[in-house]
Parts: structure tokens; sequence; C-alpha cells
């Protein structure tokens, strides 16, 4: 993969840190406000299929993986989960509302999803767990080195 750009890289930094914040206060008030089964109660109100489980579950992925996002751990997995998360909002939820926040419409999910499409295109970036653990876990050499080893 070919190597990013200083500037790229601090554009990935603050995509996972202002996303990552977000989804985290939007799990930790799931979980610590809302309570688990509460956010369960509403989703089924809201007519999410197996609300009961699925507001729990969102919400510790929200929080969780808020966190994970903030540090560029996971990120591309994580942000997997944000852009599915983010289209079930927004098609079972907000799309019938319209565009603004303001009237439960959509724009907060889409800016959301869209950042979190984006970190799954991308990746955290090189000022992330993810780019001080890979080389660590996943050494690279170059293709003829390997075969000069393997002969």
């Amino acid at each position: 993969m070919k190597p990013t750009s200083w500037t790229t890289d601090v554009a990935l930094l603050i995509l996972r840190a202002v996303t990552g914040a977000l989804m985290l206060a939007h799990g930790a008030q799931k979980v610590f406000e809302f309570t688990p089964a509460g956010t369960g109660a509403s989703f089924e109100q809201m007519g999410v299929p197996l609300g009961s489980v699925a507001g729990p579950v969102i919400a510790y992925a929200e929080l969780i993986g808020g966190a994970l996002l903030i540090l560029g751990l996971a990120t591309r997995v994580v942000a997997a989960v944000f852009v599915l998360d983010m289209l079930g909002a927004l098609f079972i939820v907000h799309l019938p509302a319209g565009v603004f926040a303001a009237d439960g419409g959509y724009e907060l999910v889409a800016i959301l999803g869209a950042a979190s499409l984006a970190l799954l295109v991308a990746g955290a970036g090189r000022f992330s767990l993810d780019a001080a653990l890979t080389p660590r876990l996943f050494p690279r050499r170059g293709a003829r080195g390997q075969a000069a080893e393997a002969a």
C-alpha cells in the first residue's frame, strides 16, 4: 500500500477523533442514561427488528467502537459496524422525517455514516494504534526477499 502524506494522516486523525467522540457520546447516552434495556424498548417502539436485542448491541457497539476509533484500533472493522449502524438508523428511523436533525431527520446519521465509510475505505492513517501495531503483527518484506528466503 502506498504511504499517505502527513496532511492526509492528520486529516484521518481528525476524522477518527471527531467521529469516534460522537459515536462514543451516543453510546454512552444509550448505556448510562437510557440504559441498555431502555434503549432496546425504544428501538422496539421505533420498529427496529429485534429491537430489544439490537438496542443494547448498538449501544455497546457505539460506546466501545467510539473509543476504539479515537485510538485508531480496529478502525476498518469499527467503521464497517458504524456504516451498518447508520444505514439502519437512516432507513428504519430517520429518512421519513426529512433532512434536519431538529425534526428527527437524517443529517447527523448521514454525516456519521459518510465519515465511517471514508474511514472504512482509507483506514486509520499513520497516527493510530493500527499503524503502530501493524508492522509488528504483519512485518513487510519485499516479494523478492520472500522468494529468495523460500528457495
